[in-house]
């Protein structure tokens, strides 16, 4: 058996790794942390998508002893706003589309045009994040009652165990939840060491054999992991695995970020990250509790650090004042293999696409989970380290295909930047699969066939919302009875209106909450 992890780099995608192993291994393998003092985490990735309520789950960490530490808010989707034109939004959320007659609501939508936006017609959750509710009551209970959660511990449950669409995810401080993580991790027997590595030395079969640090020596170890970022110090450049760029389908490759304080009691909370585009890429809004997390990615070949930045304070308004901006060089695409040798990387080491749909805390919960799907004994079986690197490049593969399809699909073409994304080239597979849905709406049978995170109805929301695909309903649908559709769409009105009423805000259940 493997008897010892070592785990280069901290920040979120460290922590997350070192918490999760002490929780699934225990005492059977110890797991030793090295991150320097130096190195600041990233942070911009401070939204998340649902199937992160399966991390907390697994590790019992219930809402309210991390979510205060953590500034957290809730989120139940994305608000997309100028993608279509100027002044239009809709929502993309979290939320599975109701069926009638064999048919998802969206093809009754399309056929009957109830009301002006579909988002609203077709999901509960557009009013309940227009009007900044919370998804529990007061008394803590979810407003989708088909969600039975236990009392104390939470239920441990992995990726895998998803059954049902959880109606949200959370937005934190990254690296306040890296330091709880840290906490988490060390009262549970991770081993913390803070110093600088100067070295990555390999054996003579090129696997790694141990780091050198400044002030701890050799650190030595059977299975290594990097978490050490864009820098991909040891799954990139000691080991020398090529990365595979996406950068000829996601031209979006900087990034400048602001934190920005805020009265939230006065500006309200709204529970969903805002993705605004703009004349060279898109500008999120993350409300956090007590300030906004904002930023602008954008692509360097149509803009400036310096004109972005100067976007941003613009967006933002007086409350930028003199802040400080943090500028970041994104590295979109993924390494050719995440496991070589006894390394395997994980977090941005690993691979990252911008995070236009939250998804890099997702590649890392992802990509842990399937470490421990595949954790290697003595024997270091190839076939895992085959069978986990193809799961990590699909799920990678999947979400470029389906950002990609937010660029492409956007009916915003008044510049360069937005008519460029109309004629640049497709990943593998998604030409065939837009003209499908010309013909059929997105379905389990016609999205990229390999789990990535997301489902149909991720696909529709953000087909209708973007409005630069021609789309139409089933043939049938127009032949059928359509009470029950329309009974299924007076439904979620009323229940969105009742929802409103009865629900608190965000932030007075949050102000409860601590």
């Amino acid at each position: 058996m493997l008897g010892s992890v070592v785990i280069v780099g901290g920040g979120t995608s460290g922590w997350m790794t070192a918490a999760y192993l002490r929780r699934a291994l225990g005492d059977k393998v110890s797991v030793t942390l090295v991150e320097s003092k130096r190195i600041k985490t990233i942070g911009v990735g401070e939204a998340t998508f649902s199937t992160v309520r399966h991390f907390f789950d697994y590790l019992g960490m219930a809402e309210h002893e991390w979510m205060p530490r953590c500034n957290a808010t809730y989120k139940l989707g994305i608000r997309f706003e100028n993608w279509r034109e100027k002044g239009h939004y809709f929502y993309h959320p979290f939320e599975r589309l109701p069926v009638v007659d064999g048919f998802p609501l969206t093809d009754w939508w399309l056929a009957k045009q109830p009301g002006p936006r579909f988002d609203q017609d077709v999901f509960l959750m557009s009013s309940i994040v227009d009007n900044e509710r919370s998804p529990r009551f007061l008394d803590g209970t979810l407003f989708e009652q088909e969600f039975v959660e236990r009392a104390g511990d939470p239920a441990r449950t992995t990726l895998s165990e998803q059954s049902t669409q959880f109606p949200y995810a959370y937005q934190f401080d990254a690296s306040l939840l890296a330091d709880y993580l840290c906490e988490y991790a060390t009262e549970r027997g991770a081993r913390h060491i803070e110093d600088d590595v100067l070295d990555v030395v390999r054996d003579e079969r090129g696997w790694i054999s141990h780091v050198v640090t400044k002030e701890h020596g050799d650190l030595t170890g059977d299975l290594f992991i990097d978490c050490t970022g864009f820098r991909g110090l040891l799954i990139n450049q000691a080991l020398e695995e090529p990365f595979v760029s996406y950068q000829d389908t996601l031209p979006n490759d900087s990034a400048v970020a602001l934190r920005v304080p805020v009265d939230m009691e006065k500006r309200g909370l709204r529970p969903c990250t805002t993705a605004t585009a703009q004349d060279a890429g898109w500008i999120w809004t993350i409300p956090l509790y007590g300030r906004i997390g904002t930023g602008y990615v954008y692509a360097s070949d149509y803009c400036g650090p310096e004109e972005a930045e100067r976007t941003l304070r613009e967006f933002v308004g007086p409350e930028a004042g003199d802040l400080e901006a943090n500028h970041i060089r994104m590295r979109i695409g993924r390494t050719r293999q995440s496991w070589v040798n006894n390394c395997v990387a994980i977090g941005l080491s690993s691979g990252f696409v911008e995070p236009l749909e939250s998804t890099g805390i997702f590649f890392i919960q992802h990509g842990i989970e399937q470490l421990v799907k595949h954790f290697p004994d003595a024997g270091w079986d190839p076939g895992l380290r085959s069978s986990y690197n193809t799961a990590v490049a699909r799920v990678m593969d999947g979400v470029r295909e389906f950002l990609v399809l937010h660029y492409h699909c956007a009916a915003r073409a008044d510049n360069a930047y937005w008519r460029d994304a109309k004629t640049r080239a497709l990943p593998d597979g998604l030409a065939e699969r837009l003209e499908q849905w010309r013909s059929k709406l997105p379905s389990t049978d016609t999205i990229y066939p390999h789990y990535h995170g997301f489902e149909p109805y991720s696909y529709l929301s953000m087909l209708l919302g973007l409005g630069g695909l021609e789309l139409k309903p089933a043939n049938a649908v127009s032949l059928m009875d359509d009470s029950r559709a329309a009974d299924e769409f007076r439904r979620i009105k009323d229940l969105s209106h009742d929802l409103v009423k009865r629900l608190p805000s965000q932030y007075e259940y949050l102000s409860q909450m601590r």
